[in-house]
């Protein structure tokens, strides 16, 4: 254990980040005054801080954001991607900056407070992220307390014995109890969110972590939804007469999700029905049709990323969250990669040849990010058309 005796606080540090390997990052705590450990990643989306906190891929990781001004916008209840947060912490470069929109009904300091959440602010984000990108995202603590003291042996402690987000199934941690139907459509400005009365084809969507945004997609695409935990089964889900089945995102690794989940949709695409998977979905797809998945050095976090369409030559901007990929050659035959990376070159997309399964890395509902890619849902929707 490394010898923290000598190390001094500095004036007016009331948070600090200690890393597995003994480094330590003091700042100003502000949230909630607790303590969490995760995995330490970054996002470089410029708005959408409260719906990346709330989207439950990120179960298990604290959040360096990169962007300076986190807090503008305030919070809202509209804004959340599941009921209860799941990232475990967040960093930022500034104090948070007090809210300015019509939208706001919180600020976010209150919000995380209410949350139990810690936030730690006046850190080099730029340094961390530079750190995470040439080493790989590190396990952490983030702890907040007013009066600056801090037992930094057990917060190391806390730090080392983090087993890391690798072997980790957490769809089952942010997955829903029980089934249930959702009707919920696309937020417009005047009129908030929609409402689907006239569906035109039933899908069952597997939560192994679902955003609402990828849900309202779903709906406002002409869908009636019923969303099913993670662990149900094929005959169960098959028992529902489903035009169509979707694979949600999610947190942890695949590998391990795929132990329950890999049979399930082996049954599912056996049946003939019309498959869609996205993020999570789209490696436990690949898994089931034989491919290999792996952890990645430092994942896709944020919403500027390219991506290629391989079928049309067409570059989408996309919203990324993700720390595992697809390995594309392990593919086998009749597996065709359908979308590739334009900043690492990692597989993004992939479809069944002769069938209507397909599945994509990124998140084509965004929330926060780019809506290049929303007519995914469209698309799946014909390809129910189709199998009618």
């Amino acid at each position: 254990m490394p010898d923290f005796s000598n190390i001094n606080r500095p004036k007016n540090a009331t948070g600090v980040i200690v890393f597995a390997n003994g480094t330590i990052i003091w700042g100003t705590g502000f949230g909630a005054e607790t303590t969490n450990v995760g995995e330490i990643c970054f996002n470089t989306s410029l708005t959408g801080y409260q719906e990346v906190m709330t989207d439950p891929s990120y179960a298990g990781q604290i959040v360096n954001f990169t962007f300076p001004h986190i807090g503008n916008v305030g919070t809202n209840d509209e804004d959340n991607e599941c009921l209860e947060p799941a990232a475990r912490g967040m960093i930022v470069r500034e104090d948070l900056t007090l809210p300015s929109n019509w939208r706001a009904q919180q600020n976010l300091d209150a919000w995380l407070k209410e949350k139990n959440l810690p936030g730690i602010s006046n850190i080099d984000t730029r340094a961390l992220t530079r750190h995470i990108r040439d080493n790989g995202a590190p396990n952490g603590v983030i702890a907040y307390n007013a009066a600056g003291e801090f037992d930094l042996d057990a917060l190391y402690s806390q730090a080392k014995q983090f087993p890391g987000l690798d072997g980790l199934d957490l769809a089952k941690d942010v997955t829903c109890t029980k089934p249930y139907d959702w009707n919920e459509s696309l937020w417009s400005l005047k009129g908030g969110y929609g409402t689907q009365d006239a569906p035109i084809k039933k899908v069952v969507a597997v939560d192994f972590g679902a955003k609402r945004n990828i849900l309202r997609c779903l709906a406002n695409a002409g869908c009636d939804v019923t969303v099913v935990p993670a662990q149900t089964s094929a005959e169960d889900i098959l028992a529902m007469k489903p035009d169509g089945v979707f694979l949600s995102n999610g947190p942890g690794d695949p590998s391990a999700t795929g132990a329950y989940a890999v049979p399930m949709i082996k049954a599912i695409i056996e049946a003939g029905i019309p498959l869609f998977g996205i993020c999570l979905g789209h490696q436990l797809l690949a898994l089931a049709l034989g491919g290999k998945t792996r952890k990645m050095h430092l994942g896709h976090r944020g919403g500027n990323h390219p991506v290629k369409d391989l079928e049309t030559s067409k570059v989408e901007i996309t919203s990324q969250n993700h720390g595992f990929e697809v390995i594309e050659d392990s593919l086998p035959a009749g597996v065709k990669a359908t979308h590739v990376s334009l900043f690492d070159g990692s597989n993004e997309g992939l479809r069944l040849e002769g069938k209507p399964v397909f599945s994509v890395q990124y998140h084509p509902e965004a929330s926060p990010g780019p809506e290049d890619s929303y007519y995914l849902f469209e698309r799946f929707v014909e390809e129910m058309k189709k199998a009618a």
